[in-house]
């Protein structure tokens, strides 16, 4: 295999975990650092596990991503059909073939008597497996005459194919990441290929489609690690020529122990799906990372670095620079702990990049905010102020509500901090002031209110506080000259004397 061609393959079993954004994210990269194709193919053999609307799912979030498949069920390609579902007839020829070989057998039994068998194993002790050591004394092509096996076929009878495993073989397995390591046969059970309803299992299907697809390398989780053996002797018994394998390492819990859940999400307040979803059988809405407000290229950055270290510990990496530099030699063997105060930091920093006019658009794009009415201008200005302070878009409106809408109520503290009799008269007085200029720019109010301060002898403090109170309600927001500028000479005067006369 000359060129690279890589390969994400998710089950449509339900949304897209992290962890597998992080999977195709990093097909992606290597694929594209190789001058390779990535492939997306839709594994959807689990018939008893598909949730509807999966598939679509997984293709909105990819391309919500930037993770953009050269061939795909959507795409295209000349190798499809991209979904397993669609490749039956390729399956049934490749399992003629391997019913020729010794690597493969029928099993008649039922799972009433698998489940008898495994409870006499229990009651000595035992853990049952169907491999070299039991497969002698069970009900498969192996112990049946030729002709009994062929009678129970003609009676219909629904059987499995079982892998037969080689007896006391060790296996000298290579990984990417992992490097080599070996593992005895006798330690492997016989794996189910292809299922009663005649539809092959994953470890079957995936092979056939990694040949068919001429895939060069498999990158997947660790979870398929302990399949590597199994997948080693398929493409052995088949005669085919082995991709490489690179097992990535899991995505932690915040606290470093175990496999990051949607129970964790839940838990401390974040999301692990990069789309909302929506449960078609309960209702039960799961966030997601673009509902949330995040922007795509903050959340692909953040997971890029669950994992992988680019030259110089840089940080903020666009897609195409991640292209460039992506080594899966780098890629770390040890799980990566998730931190949602470094996602929300990723986000930030992404925010800050955007031009003001960029952060328009997004803004008036998101829901439950009420800018109607709003001017394009007096947004710019409120973006140009708040976008260094905001983790989210929705940050610039949410902690600049005071831009547009006035104070119904004035914080307690602020109030017994910076309110009092002397306040009342200098702010009565300030309005007065500021109502007889005629500019009323940032520059010329900053000159205006010192001004004020050196003619009745006050501290900047005792002007800006309470000033700030009237304007905002509350003892927070950007320089008090330029949250003036914004609201207007009118709107502003306003809110002071309505502060004289209320708080």
């Amino acid at each position: 295999m000359s060129k690279v061609r890589v390969r994400f393959a998710p089950s449509p079993t339900g949304p897209l975990h992290l962890g597998g954004v992080r999977t195709a994210l990093y097909d992606y990269l290597f694929a594209k650092n190789q001058g390779g194709d990535f492939v997306l193919r839709i594994e959807d053999t689990d018939t008893a596990r598909y949730v509807e609307g999966a598939e679509d799912y997984i293709m909105e979030a990819l391309q919500w991503c930037g993770i953009v498949p050269d061939e795909s069920p959507k795409h295209g390609g000349k190798y499809g059909p991209y979904r397993q579902s669609e490749r039956r007839g390729i399956y049934d020829r490749h399992l003629k073939e391997i019913l020729k070989t010794d690597y493969a057998y029928l099993a008649f039994d039922t799972p009433e008597e698998l489940d008898e068998i495994r409870k006499e194993f229990e009651l000595s002790g035992e853990v049952f497996a169907y491999n070299y050591l039991t497969r002698t004394r069970l009900k498969n092509s192996l112990t049946l005459s030729p002709q009994e096996v062929q009678q129970l076929i003609d009676d219909k009878v629904p059987y499995v194919v079982r892998f037969k495993m080689p007896v006391d073989r060790v296996l000298n397995l290579e990984d990417i990441i992992r490097g080599k390591f070996s593992v005895n046969t006798n330690t492997l059970d016989d794996k189910v290929l292809v299922k009663n309803d005649g539809m092959p299992t994953y470890h079957f299907a995936n092979i056939i489609d990694d040949h068919e697809m001429e895939i060069s390398h498999v990158i997947r989780g660790e979870e398929w690690l302990p399949s590597l053996g199994l997948h080693y002797l398929l493409y052995e018994a088949m005669g085919w020529q082995r991709p490489q394998f690179a097992h990535l390492s899991l995505i932690l819990k915040p606290e470093g122990k175990g496999k990051l859940s949607k129970r964790d999400g839940d838990k401390f307040g974040f999301p692990v799906f990069p789309l909302n979803f929506k449960d078609p059988e309960t209702g039960h809405v799961s966030k997601g990372y673009r509902e949330d407000g995040y922007l795509p290229e903050a959340f692909i950055n953040m997971v890029a670095l669950l994992g992988w270290s680019p030259a110089n510990d840089r940080e903020i990496l666009s897609l195409e620079e991640m292209v460039a530099e992506f080594d899966l030699n780098k890629v770390h063997k040890a799980g990566a702990r998730f931190n949602k105060e470094k996602a929300e930091w990723f986000n930030h920093e992404y925010l800050k990049l955007k031009s003001d006019e960029q952060i328009l658009h997004l803004l008036q794009q998101v829901r439950d905010l009420d800018l109607e009415g709003q001017s394009d201008e007096k947004l710019l200005k409120v973006i140009s102020l708040m976008k260094e302070r905001a983790t989210f878009v929705k940050d610039i409106y949410n902690e600049g509500r005071f831009f547009f809408e006035k104070p119904a109520v004035y914080d307690e503290k602020a109030v017994k901090k910076a309110w009092n009799d002397a306040a009342v008269e200098n702010m009565s007085a300030l309005a007065n002031h500021l109502e007889s200029m005629s500019a009323f720019d940032p520059d010329s109010i900053r000159a205006a209110v010192h001004e004020f301060a050196e003619q009745r002898g006050l501290g900047m403090g005792m002007v800006m506080m309470p000033l700030r109170l009237a304007l905002v309600g509350e003892l927070k927001g950007p320089d008090v000259p330029d949250i003036l500028n914004i609201l207007g000479k009118e709107e502003s005067l306003s809110r002071i004397r309505n502060a004289v006369d209320n708080i």
